[in-house]
């Protein structure tokens, strides 16, 4: 359910409520009825699904909720994450984890945390995607982002600019590039042709800028993979690389930090792509979006994005 101050609750109603999502799985929010119901009511939305307990996870074939319980309405405002807000979002993700961990769901979709509620609440973890590596042990992962028109795998991800070359390796390019590889060959049914960024302007100027990161770290990882048989370009100046006619020849990027591939996925798909956590042992997708705080329960949420995220989660999962 997200951060249950934000817009995760209406979207979940919103995502309960379609027949054609209903039609295609049978859907189970984790979280807590009490929000759910509240949200409803405040949004003029249907609240007619049933609770789902231990004993049926796993077993029903009826959309509903595993109430957790874990949000107490007295200390809940809508559009203020805070603490307690921050607890329950870990809560609600950490049991769906679990479930899909135990095969007792098949895929975990996740809407909106609040990185700062989470901090107050006491959560070490930066993110939903730290969650997941933590409690699954998956030790290589990345974050990407998959929609028909554009998709981008993430080298790094929540860092400063300043720590980007630092945080960038021969080994750790190389693994995004095979994350994403595998990835994108599932989902295609083919060899994916990717397309591999530089970190600085006009992709190091053969040295000229930067401190020949495109040299040293990018392009060894890069010829690393094309000695295993991946279809590669690269690496290719920023500017230039999500030009119509190179996305064209490309079914998946690799980009250095968070921005660089963040900015084309959203002007070019914004409503349709899907954050996707690469290596893990299940299947997490999640929406591209924040928490809006600022248009929280006020029934204004656009739920395409959460309905795109479940449709990739069933067509991975399948």
């Amino acid at each position: 359910m997200g951060d249950p101050a934000g817009i995760g609750p209406e979207i979940c109603l919103d995502l309960l409520n379609d027949p054609e999502i209903c039609d295609l799985c049978s859907p189970i929010v984790f979280g807590d009825s009490s929000v759910l119901r509240s949200c409803a009511e405040k949004t003029n939305k249907s609240f007619d699904m049933i609770e789902i307990s231990e004993s049926q996870l796993g077993e029903s074939s009826k959309n509903g909720i595993f109430d957790l319980g874990l949000m107490n309405l007295d200390e809940l405002k809508p559009g203020n994450a805070d603490a307690n807000t921050g607890r329950a979002t870990y809560g609600y993700v950490t049991s769906a984890i679990d479930a899909c961990l135990r095969k007792k769901v098949d895929a975990v979709v996740t809407c909106p945390a609040n990185k700062e509620a989470l901090q107050a609440g006491g959560v070490s973890q930066p993110g939903h995607t730290e969650i997941f590596a933590e409690l699954t042990s998956t030790e290589k992962f990345c974050m990407a982002f998959v929609s028909d028109e554009i998709s981008c795998s993430l080298v790094t991800v929540h860092c400063g600019y300043s720590e980007v070359p630092s945080l960038l390796s021969f080994e750790r390019i190389y693994d995004v590039i095979s994350l994403t590889r595998q990835a994108h060959q599932k989902l295609l049914g083919r060899e994916p042709r990717l397309t591999v960024c530089g970190l600085n302007p006009h992709a190091g100027e053969n040295g000229l800028f930067g401190n020949r990161e495109e040299e040293d770290v990018i392009l060894p990882a890069i010829e690393k993979a094309r000695n295993e048989g991946m279809k590669l370009l690269g690496p290719l100046p920023p500017d230039t690389a999500f030009t119509s006619s190179i996305r064209k020849l490309t079914d998946a990027y690799v980009c250095m930090y968070h921005d660089q591939g963040l900015i084309p996925v959203k002007a070019l798909a914004f409503e349709e792509a899907v954050n996707v956590t690469l290596g893990l042992p299940i299947i997490r997708t999640s929406v591209d979006h924040g928490t809006a705080l600022d248009i929280a329960w006020q029934g204004k949420a656009d739920p395409s994005s959460l309905k795109s995220a479940l449709r990739l989660a069933v067509r991975m999962s399948s």
